[in-house]
């Protein structure tokens, strides 16, 4: 799905690791075919986020950013994070918005300032 520019994934359900590869080519695809500079990938239907999830969002977001794009993870919900920090998981420097919308405001507010050498890191608290 597109809002404007951005590309928006959606995790509507927990997806096995053969899933979650094929999730991660395709929207690397759709970064390149729609152009976009900013992608929202949204897990708030996630009760479960893997090490290998986990792993797979962050990739997705280093591969999404050599081509070009920003990426915000949005939904975590407060049981996700509880586990995620207490096995030692996180995002990384992928910075996280509660929802889509903090997602799609985020990625505005990055846009404005493209140009500038302001790291994904100083976008505000990660996970």
């Amino acid at each position: 799905m597109r809002q404007g520019s951005t590309l928006i994934a959606s995790i509507h359900t927990a997806l096995d690791d053969t899933e979650l590869v094929r999730f991660e080519h395709d929207l690397i695809e759709q970064i390149g075919e729609h152009r976009s500079p900013g992608v929202i990938i949204d897990v708030a239907a996630l009760d479960v986020i893997d090490s290998f999830a986990a792993l797979t969002l962050k990739r997705i977001a280093e591969m999404a950013r050599l081509r070009g794009a920003l990426t915000v993870i949005v939904g975590i919900q407060p049981e996700v994070a509880f586990t995620m920090v207490q096995l030692g998981m996180g995002t990384g420097n992928v910075p996280t918005a509660l929802d889509l919308d903090e997602g799609l405001s985020m990625l505005a507010d990055q846009g404005r300032g493209r140009g500038t050498s302001t790291p994904p890191s100083a976008w505000g608290p990660t996970t």
